[in-house]
C-alpha cells in the first residue's frame, strides 16, 4: 500500500507470483526437467499437486487482502513449445493456473499471464483458463504469432503486452526501430480489443546501458505518447 500511494497516478503495483510449474521446473536442470515432465507424467503431476496448495494458498491470501490487482503469473513458458508439447501446456499449466486466476478475480483482480516462446498454439487454452492479458508475444523468429492476428482473434478477450524485442531495442538501427514501433502499434489496435500495452519482451542484460539502446527506448515512450494522444508528447 504505501509503494502505491508514493507512485500515485504515474503507474501500477503489480503482484509477481510463479505457478507450480515454474517452482517445479527450477528444481532441477532445464535438460532434466524437460525430461523428467515429459516422460514421467504421473511423477511430475504428484511434484505439481504438493507445489500447488501452497502457491493457491497464498494467491487466495493476497488476492483477498490485495483486492484488484493486476497480476503477473509467471513459468508458463516452460510448458510452450519447443519444451513441450500443447498438449502437456494444458495439463501442467491450465490444470494448477485456472484456480488461481479465479481467486484473483473473486477478489476483482486482474491475471496476466507471462508465456515467451511459441504460443500460438496455446492461445484458446490461455483464454480458457480465463486470463485477462498475455506477454510479451515476441515476434518471429523467437515467437510465433503476427500483432494483427492476435489481436483480431482474441483481442475481445485479452489485453495484449509486447511485442517489441528487446534484442531490437538494444541493437537495431533507431530509424528502424522507430519503423518497427510503429507498426507494432498500428498492428495491435487495427482491431477492437481490450488494450495494447506497448513494451519489451524483456529487459536490457547487463550493467552498462547503450546511448542506442537509451534512444529506442525514447522512441517507445515518445511513439506511445504520441498513439494515445497523450498532451505531454
Amino acid at each position: 500500500m504505501e509503494e502505491e500511494r508514493a507512485l500515485g497516478d504515474r503507474g501500477i503495483v503489480m503482484v509477481d507470483t510463479e505457478d507450480p510449474l515454474c517452482a517445479a521446473a527450477t528444481l532441477m536442470s532445464m535438460e532434466d526437467y524437460t525430461v523428467t515432465a515429459f516422460t514421467e507424467n504421473r511423477l511430475f503431476h504428484r511434484l505439481l499437486e504438493k507445489l500447488a496448495q501452497p502457491i493457491l494458498k497464498r494467491t487466495e491470501q493476497v488476492a483477498r487482502e490485495f483486492p484488484g490487482r493486476l497480476w503477473r503469473v509467471y513459468g508458463p513458458e516452460y510448458a510452450s513449445e519447443p519444451y513441450l508439447p500443447p498438449r502437456l501446456f494444458d495439463e501442467y499449466v491450465v490444470r494448477y493456473v485456472r484456480p488461481m486466476i479465479a481467486a484473483i478475480h473473486a477478489h476483482g483482480g486482474f491475471a496476466r499471464i507471462h508465456c515467451h516462446g511459441r504460443v500460438r498454439n496455446l492461445l484458446d487454452m490461455i483464454v480458457a483458463m480465463g486470463a485477462d492479458a498475455i506477454d510479451p508475444l515476441e515476434p518471429p523468429p523467437h515467437g510465433d504469432v503476427a500483432l494483427d492476428d492476435v489481436r483480431r482473434q482474441y483481442g475481445q478477450q485479452l489485453v495484449l503486452f509486447g511485442n517489441l524485442e528487446v534484442a531490437d531495442v538494444e541493437n537495431m538501427d533507431p530509424v528502424r526501430f522507430d519503423r518497427v514501433v510503429c507498426t507494432a502499434l498500428e498492428q495491435a489496435t487495427r482491431d477492437p480489443g481490450r488494450g495494447f500495452v506497448l513494451m519489451p519482451t524483456a529487459c536490457p542484460v547487463g550493467r552498462h546501458v547503450s546511448d542506442r539502446t537509451l534512444q529506442n527506448y525514447r522512441t517507445i515512450v515518445r511513439r506511445a505518447r504520441e498513439w494515445s494522444g497523450d498532451a505531454y508528447s
